[in-house]
């Protein structure tokens, strides 16, 4: 059997409607690969799947089964299948693993250490400083930035992820061959570029709400730990946490004012237990990632030196220092998080900043 034709088998047996993960992963445990599930015969099946093997060889998807095939002749686009190597090691840890992963993109990137960053689409725009600040420094500690590709937090993780020249990777809740939501194309597609972006849903899959909360437990399965920056009580952040506490993951959450709604999500969630995070420092201390702090995470000391001399001994925002130093507000953002973590500065209410130093 040739590789393609192999791949075939793949595809046919997740592109079957109604013929969920669970029957995938019986059929696969007592047969092995797919071509053996359809070799072994209908009454076999059914010993394994019961009715539902029925499906198996009442329906040809052979029309779909071509499509995603010749997508994956494209350049940047594969097939990753749950018996490849490039098939990440941390998806095999969780209970449902996807059994076919459309990626668009970097797969190896999929194998990467992670950390998952989650929150709010209708973020307040500290929260989306915060989340892109986060992101830059543990992408570049060498965390890959999981996240999924909506507006808000998502967008602003990966936006982080793509500033530091780090690796970013979308879980989307529509097919492969989908951009979502259009709002992000732009992103969606520097992603593609320089990140990767995966789904496991069949190409064409269009935007149905109840494949995103699916979705989440890729998001947190690819990653050692799920930062939750900002959220609402019942938000689709939440699910995510509770997915990555239930596979085992660090939760972490950041605090922040007792009367803004998208801080209630993180405060229950540090009620149940989740980690309190203040920096990223705190993450990287609990991932045991740290050993380069003492030399990496501070900007070089010449820079350091006129920006803390730029900030003075009072409290000072952010543009004013854009001001004062003439530099972008990206990299202030980065330089300013670098020199928290060295306790060189402190970020006050009101996205401030006062020296300590």
């Amino acid at each position: 059997m040739t590789q393609t034709e192999g791949l075939a088998a793949w595809l046919r047996l997740t592109l079957i409607p109604g013929l969920g993960g669970e029957t995938q992963r019986k059929l696969l445990a007592a047969f092995g690969l797919p071509e053996a599930i359809f070799a072994a015969g209908r009454l076999a099946a059914r010993t394994v799947a019961g009715d539902r093997a029925e499906l198996l060889f009442d329906c040809d998807p052979g029309e779909a089964v071509d499509l995603a095939l010749a997508w994956a002749d494209e350049p940047g686009q594969h097939l990753v299948t749950l018996a490849d190597a490039a098939y990440p090691q941390a998806l095999l840890e969780i209970p449902d693993p996807p059994t076919l992963l459309y990626v668009r993109g970097n797969p190896d990137l999929l194998r990467l250490p992670a950390m998952a960053i989650v929150g709010s689409r209708n973020a307040t725009p500290q929260g989306l400083q915060t989340a892109e600040a986060f992101a830059r420094m543990l992408a570049g500690h060498g965390l890959c930035i999981v996240s999924g590709l909506a507006l808000g937090i998502d967008g602003a993780a990966h936006r982080g992820a793509l500033a530091a020249d780090g690796a970013t990777v979308a879980v989307i809740g529509t097919g492969a061959d989908r951009l979502y939501p259009a709002r992000n194309r732009e992103l969606a597609l520097a992603i593609a570029e320089h990140g990767a972006i995966v789904s496991e849903f069949p190409l064409g899959t269009a935007a149905i709400a109840a494949n995103f909360p699916r979705r989440n437990r890729i998001i947190s399965g690819l990653a050692r730990g799920v930062l939750v920056v900002e959220a609402a009580p019942e938000s689709g952040s939440l699910i995510t946490a509770r997915l990555a506490a239930e596979q085992g993951r660090e939760v972490f959450a950041i605090p922040g004012s007792i009367h803004s709604p998208v801080a209630r999500g993180c405060h229950k969630l540090i009620k149940q237990g989740a980690k309190l995070v203040e920096t990223a420092r705190d993450i990287l201390e609990e991932l045991g990632d740290i050993a380069a702090l003492a030399t990496d995470t501070a900007p070089p000391e010449a820079a350091a030196s006129p920006l803390l001399t730029a900030l003075g001994h009072d409290p000072c925002g952010l543009d004013e220092l854009v001001e004062r130093t003439g530099l972008g507000a990206d990299q202030l953002l980065g330089d300013l998080l670098a020199l928290e973590l060295t306790g060189g500065v402190a970020i006050l209410p009101g996205n401030r900043y006062q020296r300590l130093a």
